[in-house]
């Protein structure tokens, strides 16, 4: 009698556990797309997707001085939406170059080309820094989606006391499942190969052997099929930059002025790039009393 009431206790702590097992599992919603939305941003905790109804971007046209790296992105990336083989990419190199604004204009270069009836739109995903340690998650749950998705990660880089870079190596190429083929990733960094100089060179001058430990740091950005490099612009690219912007938004100032104003807002900056010719631009609007809307402006 003893051994039966021992066996039917055990039974129903066991039922107990389980359910107590399967309550404190989070449960994972679906990632719903929304119609007529292409841009999302990724939430690690608790996992979802927020759409972004208008995206902070530019058109590709006034990306200008960057030519050939904007060819190879479109054209990687138009592989990819049609479904043939793309390749990760690492956009690195020196701040306010138009790394980031060159991934967003592409993506809509692509949606805007492609027919809606033939194929889904290209959906843009991006992920924080911070939550890069869930990118295995966010692959996974949209391994079966119809979709194609570009997971974008802005300014992405570690510091020597993250190991978080382990996980996003064996994501890109080497786990047992793979890159899902309906996604790629790009990222943009300030370092070439996401790690600062001093770390790699600490791991030199620590480890037994210093040869491997400084190549298991450089081996991430070599799961980047495509390094795409950016560097300090010219100043006749600088100028070009200005002039697509003023021709393009329609600012009424004469050529002369707009060349000397810029030259003098770049030189009290100390540099030249895309970010200081829009800033450039944005100030000169505000000064002529005009609208940056994307159209022919008027005075107010």
């Amino acid at each position: 009698m003893r051994g039966i009431i021992d066996t039917t206790v055990l039974q129903l702590l066991e039922r107990i556990a389980s359910a107590l097992e399967h309550l404190g599992k989070p449960q994972t919603a679906a990632l719903g797309l929304e119609e007529d939305v292409h841009a999302y941003i990724w939430h690690a905790d608790p996992g979802h997707l927020e759409a972004v109804r208008q995206v902070n971007r530019i058109p590709l046209g006034l990306l200008v001085g960057i030519d050939q790296i904007r060819d190879i992105l479109l054209d990687n990336t138009k592989r990819f939406a049609t479904g043939l083989p793309a390749n990760n990419t690492l956009l690195w190199g020196a701040r306010g170059t138009g790394k980031s604004s060159l991934i967003k204009a592409v993506h809509a270069q692509i949606n805007a080309c492609q027919s809606p009836s033939s194929q889904p739109p290209l959906i843009l995903i991006e992920i924080h820094r911070e939550d890069i340690s869930s990118l295995p998650e966010l692959m996974t749950r949209l391994r079966d989606k119809s979709h194609r998705f570009i997971i974008f990660c802005d300014d992405l880089s570690f510091s020597p006391e993250d190991s978080s870079y382990k996980s996003l190596k064996a994501v890109l190429e080497g786990g047992i499942e793979g890159r899902p083929a309906n996604v790629v990733f790009y990222a943009t960094s300030n370092r070439r190969h996401l790690m600062p100089r001093d770390m790699m060179e600490n791991e030199r001058s620590t480890a037994i052997n210093p040869a491997e430990a400084v190549e298991e740091k450089v081996s991430l950005s070599d799961r980047f099929g495509l390094w795409l490099g950016f560097h300090n612009c010219s100043q006749n690219d600088y100028l070009a930059m200005v002039t697509a912007y003023v021709e393009h938004f329609g600012l009424q100032a004469k050529p002369e002025d707009v060349r000397a104003a810029a030259l003098e807002w770049a030189a009290t900056r100390g540099a030249r790039s895309g970010r200081v010719a829009w800033q450039f631009i944005q100030d000169l609007a505000g000064r002529l009393g005009q609208r940056l809307n994307g159209t022919q402006n008027t005075h107010s």
